[in-house]
């Protein structure tokens, strides 16, 4: 079982890296891939259907990289918290997500 979960969690990180800029821990996602923000919002989405699935982030930000705005959520599980942000761009439509704050994402982009 212990291999099993290992191979999982190593496939995860390989099609992250291959899908995403931004660097991310893999078992987030398998510990939180189930969470509404997490498995319902994709690509496209308007700011509106992602406060319906979401509710109201815990901050939200105006992005300084690039035009937009960038919504902070805490995801809980089991006492456990982790930061997952939701990026919208100049037309209020989702443009990427993930297992960090805005900061650490707009600090990412800035180093790249």
């Amino acid at each position: 079982m212990y291999k099993q979960s290992l191979a999982v969690v190593f496939a995860m990180a390989a099609m992250a890296g291959c899908t995403s800029t931004t660097l991310q821990n893999p078992v987030d996602f398998a510990t939180y891939r189930n969470e509404p923000l997490v498995k319902q919002v994709d690509t496209g989405m308007t700011e509106q259907q992602v406060l319906t699935i979401g509710g109201e982030p815990s901050t939200r930000l105006q992005r300084k990289v690039h035009p937009g705005t960038c919504n902070n959520y805490i995801l809980n599980k089991e006492g456990h918290q982790q930061a997952y942000y939701v990026n919208f761009d100049a037309n209020g439509r989702v443009d990427s997500k993930g297992f960090m704050t805005c900061e650490q994402r707009e600090t990412n982009e800035k180093t790249m």
